[in-house]
């Protein structure tokens, strides 16, 4: 088991799943709270049953799958319809991301967690490592990928927590506001922080 537990947390676009990646290179155990909620909201699980009798058949795909950006639009247009998923999906996720978390064996773990300092009941961490951007750096790679409109961009954004209240909560920060190389060079630096603390 990982005894040292970091939460990873950035804004939306701020590049955490780049950053998680780099980790990884270093054979760190990666423990995605997006990919857990993919893994409840596949067809047919009791999840994916409880989305599609509160939102309809509207929510789905052609292959009856979810329709991921319609329930994005949803929740961050309905305050209420977000705490309700939010209501159903964190418990679990938690749950998961816990029992993995004990089954990491890298001298380390990260747990991804893009609400971490939204959540109310948040999975316990060692240290909280935000993935900072400048908001427009963040709104122009949104603008970029093309997926969202101006609405919806300021819609989530207000959603999460502001850029000053991630940085007042992290124990490290990574800037993500260059290139790969800068960003691989400060992942480096904190890797080997984070190896020097289990010694």
């Amino acid at each position: 088991m990982s005894k040292f537990i970091i939460g990873l947390t950035g804004g939306i676009a701020s590049g955490k799943s780049t950053v998680a990646r780099l980790f990884q290179n270093y054979g760190i155990t990666i423990i995605d709270a997006d990919d857990i909620t993919r893994e409840l909201c596949s067809p047919n699980t009791t999840i994916f049953n409880k989305i599609v009798k509160k939102f309809g058949v509207e929510i789905l795909n052609t292959d009856q799958t979810l329709n991921r950006a319609k329930l994005r639009k949803i929740i961050f247009q309905d305050k209420k319809a977000r705490l309700w998923l939010e209501q159903l999906l964190h418990p679990e996720v938690k749950k998961i991301m816990k029992q993995r978390a004990k089954q990491a064996n890298s001298l380390y773990c990260i747990l991804v967690i893009p609400l971490l300092l939204e959540t109310q009941f948040p999975p316990k961490t060692d240290r909280i490592l935000v993935v900072d951007a400048p908001e427009q750096l963040q709104i122009q790679r949104l603008k970029q990928q093309g997926h969202l409109s101006d609405t919806e961009i300021q819609s989530i954004l207000k959603s999460q927590a502001s850029r000053q209240q991630r940085l007042k909560k992290a124990d490290d920060v990574i800037l993500n506001d260059g290139n790969l190389e800068q960003l691989e060079k400060q992942v480096h630096l904190l890797h080997q922080k984070y190896c020097q603390q289990q010694v």
